[in-house]
């Protein structure tokens, strides 16, 4: 990597004499966390133990808006270190997971992310084999090893400068992760269009990609999916996804259940969201905040009402874009076409009762109509007045 000369005096010379800058970094640790120092003070001190980086890394520590020692434990940690380290914070509302790593991206150099938990200890190999194993198009990860309460509290300086707890996983729990990354490897041999899974405390991405799908969706608040929902659209951009498990994985500290957390997924707050129809694989409210006008919408077809068509849309979509660029397809009843099934979306759009209208709704994500149509659920029906709704229900 070259290094760009810069110069100073030296004192008692008139000479000048060459300064190194230190070289961009190749990687960003975005580390999350509230209210966690205990946890955070030991994931820390593992990531000052990382092998075999030496100048390739930054670190920037994402919080939720603590309100304890947290910020003066990174201040105290960016003290010792030699490699530059960050802090980025808001107010705290509610768990936003999702806003602290986009923040955490906002806030960082590296063309490579890895994004990690704060109460997830790194192996001193883990941001050197992460390095090591990106590629193109590619988003690497892996699951932890979740330790218990009694081996959390075993967790101190001297056991992660000495690599002690290296030692203390289970053989039981290797041959998990061992299966793990058997079942990934398979689910990648036969091209599965989903898996293997990303899971939020270890994932690797190239920031390009990462701002392909216009990073994690902050429209997700309090617990669980938004690593999910980066998943599938990640896969949407065609970016494909790769376990890490073989080389390297992190350690989980114990700690109490989150507040927001269900004891079973499906009966968590974000499921219903997660779930929805038409999910855009550039996210609305995400790394950049996009407006309805920033939507890349095609009118499929032709209306027999133009001139209804054209009210509804007004100006926002004059120029028309490519089949390959639409995120959203609309369809206008009465009219003749169909749906590309190319787009993120597809939107149908009653004007007048037609008999098209269900056999066409069953291609839809979204029905904008005065009237319901049976088999549509109640959800993802709009009124002709609530068009924009429409649109804004997508994410």
């Amino acid at each position: 990597m070259s290094v760009s000369p810069q110069t100073r005096r030296a004192p008692g010379s008139s000479a000048c004499l060459p300064r190194l800058v230190p070289p961009e970094p190749e990687i960003a640790l975005l580390v999350s966390t509230y209210e966690k120092p205990w946890h955070l003070e030991r994931v820390l001190a593992s990531v000052a133990m990382q092998e075999g980086v030496e100048g390739r890394m930054e670190l920037v520590v994402t919080d939720d808006g603590s309100v304890d020692q947290t910020p003066q434990i990174v201040r105290q940690f960016a003290q010792k270190v030699r490699f530059p380290v960050s802090f980025a914070t808001h107010p705290h509302q509610e768990f936003q997971l999702a806003r602290c790593r986009n923040e955490g991206v906002r806030a960082s150099k590296a063309p490579y992310l890895l994004f990690l938990d704060g109460d997830c200890v790194l192996p001193p190999n883990h941001v050197r084999e992460h390095l090591k194993r990106r590629r193109p198009n590619y988003a690497t990860g892996a699951d932890c090893c979740r330790l218990d309460q009694a081996m959390s509290a075993r967790f101190d300086d001297e056991a992660i400068r000495s690599r002690k707890y290296l030692d203390w996983v289970s053989r039981s729990q290797l041959r998990a992760l061992a299966k793990c990354y058997r079942k990934a490897r398979f689910y990648q041999w036969i091209h599965h269009p989903t898996k293997p899974k990303l899971v939020g405390n270890n994932i690797g991405i190239w920031r390009r990609d990462y701002q392909r799908v216009n990073g994690y969706d902050e429209n997700f608040g309090g617990w669980g999916c938004e690593d999910d929902d980066l998943r599938l659209r990640v896969r949407r951009a065609g970016i494909r996804s790769a376990s890490i498990l073989r080389w390297t994985h992190t350690y989980h500290l114990w700690h109490p259940a989150d507040p927001s957390a269900p004891r079973k997924w499906r009966d968590g707050e974000n499921v219903r969201y997660f779930c929805r129809q038409g999910r855009l694989t550039r996210c609305m409210n995400g790394l950049v905040k996009r407006s309805l006008d920033d939507l890349a919408v095609r009118v499929v077809g032709t209306p027999f009402r133009p001139e209804a068509a054209a009210a509804l849309l007004g100006s926002r979509w004059a120029d028309p874009c490519h089949a390959d660029q639409a995120e959203v397809e609309l369809l206008f009843l009465p009219g003749r076409g169909r749906f590309s099934g190319r787009a993120d979306a597809n939107i149908l759009v009653v004007l007048d009762d037609s008999p098209q209208t269900q056999p066409v709704a069953r291609k839809a994500h979204i029905l904008v109509a005065d009237r319901p149509c049976p088999g549509v659920p109640e959800e993802y029906c709009f009124k002709l007045t609530e068009f924009d709704q429409a649109l804004g229900a997508l994410g």
